[in-house]
């Protein structure tokens, strides 16, 4: 009859919700803890919130759950003083009801797996400050004075709020000096060192002499030659230009423009530079064929994944910049324009290889 086959549904374990863990993902008949938030994505990636309780989910839905915090972390803004660090507390705000989707929703959705926690909420975060100040869009200098570290905190706050849609509550310099193990520190940077090397030679890897010939491998099996790895790098790094390069073009649609027709023909060039992009990525083909019949060469998929990755970095970029261009002064748009075309040339370019089969080749020159 089948009784004894029946198996109770385990519980999803919530333990650290608001403390460690920021959110998780949840399926239906599971119980949001008291004080969370449950956010239910449709099958077009549409969401809407509801309150803490019993998840209901209608087929192909998917219900993420998580609590607004406050939640602490310490971030290090320059990477070789791993000493001197920012103690940040955040929280996640209630919804806006002036947007048609929220940030925080679109980032659950986008860029959460399973689950998120502290760390790696605080890894991507730390990674977009110091890319920031890297290339002077933020600015904390030495003896920092009372003015300068309003700006700076301004365009922190605006970044956290625009990139990750969480909202900055406090922000004090902390020394991190008895806490931090330097060679800890060495080994993990040589870590991060080697990966990149790793990526830039898959992407600067030779073309092979001719297409691969090999005969196709039929559904369902394995090819010797696969790497899930690189597939699922791919697939997340197209998804995530799939699903946010609509919602940073509406960013950019709505700002508040500057008197001028130069300005205004530069913003209608970048929103359909981006518009192309997106068409672009909804074509992108497959990333195991070179052509119907033609598997592609792993090192060629791993070229593709590589200039994959270099288009979400632009991606990243282009959701700092509309954070500066929502806080920027009508005399700092052309400066700001500039860096807009050269993040989308970085996205264009990233993406033309990333569709191309094979890397072009380069003749030698002397």
């Amino acid at each position: 009859m089948g009784i004894f086959s029946l198996r109770r549904k385990l519980a999803a374990d919530t333990g650290g919700l608001g403390t460690s863990l920021i959110a998780l993902r949840l399926e239906a008949g599971d119980v949001a803890p008291v004080h969370s938030t449950v956010v239910v994505f449709n099958a077009g990636g549409h969401a809407r919130r509801a309150a803490a309780g019993k998840v209901a989910c209608e087929p192909g839905e998917m219900a993420v759950c998580f609590h607004p915090g406050p939640y602490t972390m310490h971030l290090t803004p320059f990477a070789a003083a791993p000493e001197w660090a920012l103690r940040l507390r955040f929280v996640v705000d209630v919804a806006n009801p002036r947007v048609e989707q929220q940030r925080f929703d679109l980032y659950l959705y986008s860029e959460m797996a399973e689950r998120l926690d502290v760390t790696a909420f605080r890894a991507s975060a730390q990674s977009a400050l110091q890319i920031e100040l890297a290339q002077g869009a933020l600015d904390l200098p030495p003896c920092t004075s009372l003015e300068e570290w309003h700006a700076f905190r301004a365009g922190l706050n605006q970044l956290m709020y625009t990139r990750f849609g969480v909202t900055v509550d406090d922000c004090v310099p902390v020394d991190l000096g008895d806490q931090i193990d330097f060679a800890d520190v060495l080994k993990a940077r040589a870590t991060e060192e080697a990966a990149a090397i790793a990526v830039s030679a898959a992407i600067a890897a030779p073309p092979p002499d001719q297409p691969s010939m090999a005969p196709v491998t039929p559904a369902g099996a394995t090819r010797p030659d696969a790497a899930p790895a690189t597939a699922r790098q791919d697939a997340f790094g197209l998804r995530r230009l799939f699903l946010e390069l609509p919602s940073l073009s509406g960013g950019l649609r709505v700002l508040v423009l500057p008197d001028g027709l130069p300005v205004f023909q530069q913003h209608q060039a970048l929103l359909l530079r981006l518009g192309m992009a997106a068409l672009n990525v909804n074509t992108m083909p497959s990333l195991a064929w070179a052509a119907p019949d033609q598997p592609l060469p792993h090192e060629e998929q791993a070229r593709r994944t590589g200039q994959t990755l270099l288009a979400v970095q632009a991606l990243d970029e282009a959701w700092a910049l509309l954070a500066r261009l929502q806080l920027a002064a009508h005399v700092q748009w052309p400066g700001l324009l500039d860096e807009a075309d050269r993040i989308c040339a970085n996205l264009e370019t990233g993406l033309a290889f990333r569709r191309a089969p094979y890397a072009p080749r380069t003749e030698p020159t002397l």
